[in-house]
């Protein structure tokens, strides 16, 4: 089988589907759907989203250095697929949408309370890319959803249905393939 060689592009996918919730100093709390997000470092913890200067969150992120990245869940697929099309300068996201402003702990903008994780970040540095500018951040505090913890204090984030985006379509992850290392586990 060929392969056809195309021009260079973002085809790195899938990848996850989030909600940032954000808030500036003077404004009401709004929520953007973000692909491309990801882990940069463990120690500090740390994460980067990018986003379009145009977009209206933007502005409220640059000035107060504070955003929430809150994991998606097939269950919100249509609020995440609502939130990345419709501007929260014309439109009431949270109405919208029906989700719920959960206050922080270590920053100002809420997080999404039907999200299984919140990751309250604090911007560190900002980098003007092109088409995106990226906001790298550390993560000051998370909350996990107990729904998902065992007795024994488990993360089965497995069992919340996760969202990915990948080029253009939204899945929810599927069957587990094996564990960190079971390629070179004895059987």
């Amino acid at each position: 089988m060929a392969k056809q060689s195309w021009k260079p592009g973002n085809m790195l996918y899938p990848v996850p589907a989030v909600l940032v919730s954000c808030q500036g100093k003077n404004t009401k709390p709004n929520i953007l759907t973000i692909a491309w997000a990801g882990t940069v470092c463990s120690d500090p913890p740390m994460v980067s989203i990018s986003v379009r200067p145009e977009r209206y969150s933007y502005h409220m992120i640059q000035e107060t250095g504070e955003f929430v990245i809150n994991l998606t869940t097939e269950e919100l697929s249509r609020a995440t697929d609502y939130c990345g099309v419709v501007s929260g300068k014309d439109v009431d996201k949270w109405a919208k949408t029906k989700l719920t402003p959960m206050p922080s702990t270590m920053i100002s903008a809420p997080g999404i309370k039907e999200s299984p994780v919140n990751l309250e970040c604090r911007v560190t540095k900002m980098l003007k890319l092109g088409t995106h500018h990226m906001f790298l951040a550390e993560v000051v505090a998370v909350h996990v959803d107990e729904k998902y913890m065992d007795e024994k204090g488990k993360l089965h984030l497995e069992d919340s249905n996760l969202l990915a985006y990948s080029h253009g379509n939204y899945f929810s992850l599927g069957d587990e393939l094996g564990r960190f290392g079971y390629s070179v586990r004895k059987k």
